[in-house]
């Protein structure tokens, strides 16, 4: 008996040490979920956009969409979530142009038709070039261009902004880091110790000086709510906090009015005329 459970004991211990190996080595693959197929363009919505190219620091190819708008009042660069690609986010970009907002969409690395692989790094080199592409189409005005996250995208969208000036930050769904949301989501696995993207927001909510808006559901199934709360209370003023309704992917089209109307008082009051 006490051989048949020291075998049992081996057995299990051997799988855990597997499964633990094959999240660490694959970890990526858990993160980023890039798709190459591109379903939809801006043309689907209605929207007059033009397709342009962006080149990273480390000589990538992003593909990307600029959608003015008439009379803008600003300028938004919008770093997506980790699955699909900018054709997914198209009725994100008809919210923000209904806003007369000028829309800069781009795919990270290794997402729709952008050249190379995803990494953290690499993200951050991406965001970069998204925000300087969306300062040279707008007017220039760093005050008047807005940086957009959702859901991982605010983990490029939060670095951008502790890097360059910025008009405002907005955050929609945002986690405080990659391996706070890993062991949330796996916590039989010491997820924190094998994580190594790590997308640490919370450590630089609090050097961010533009104004900041955060959107979250208590019903997220996937980004745990209070993270979005922590991050909130860590960020300087000025800060504006939006409960929603709904889950991880729905909540901005259950919430439609709430959101628009949160985006729409929270630039009225933060843009520098």
């Amino acid at each position: 008996m006490l051989r048949f459970l020291f075998f049992v004991l081996v057995v299990l211990v051997l799988g855990f040490a597997v499964l633990t190996g094959i999240v660490y080595v694959f970890q990526e693959k858990l993160v980023f979920y890039p798709s190459r197929d591109l379903a939809r363009s801006p043309a689907h919505h209605n929207l007059l956009f033009e397709t342009i190219t962006l080149e990273t620091a480390d000589h990538e190819r992003l593909h990307g969409w600029w959608i003015p708008a008439d009379h803008a009042r600003g300028t938004v660069v919008v770093c997506h979530g980790n699955a699909g690609n900018i054709g997914d986010r198209l009725d994100l970009a008809e919210m923000l142009h209904g806003l007369r907002l000028n829309v800069l969409l781009f795919d990270y690395r290794g997402y729709g038709k952008s050249t190379g692989t995803p990494d953290e790094e690499g993200l951050y080199r991406d965001a970069e070039a998204g925000w300087r592409e969306a300062l040279r189409r707008g007017n220039g005005n760093p005050l008047h261009t807005f940086v957009f996250g959702e859901s991982l995208g605010t983990g490029p969208a939060t670095w951008l902004a502790t890097q360059n000036q910025v008009g405002a930050l907005l955050l929609e769904a945002p986690f405080t880091s990659i391996p706070d949301a890993a062991a949330r989501h796996f916590p039989w696995l010491p997820a924190r110790r094998l994580t190594r993207t790590k997308f640490d927001n919370h450590s630089r909510i609090a050097h961010i000086e533009a104004p900041l808006l955060i959107l979250h559901s208590p019903q997220d199934e996937v980004i745990p709510f209070d993270q979005g709360r922590a991050l909130f209370e860590a960020a300087r003023a000025p800060k504006t906090f939006t409960e929603l309704d709904g889950g991880h992917n729905t909540a901005r089209l259950i919430s439609r009015a709430a959101y628009l109307q949160a985006i729409d008082d929270f630039l009225n009051r933060q843009i520098v005329r």
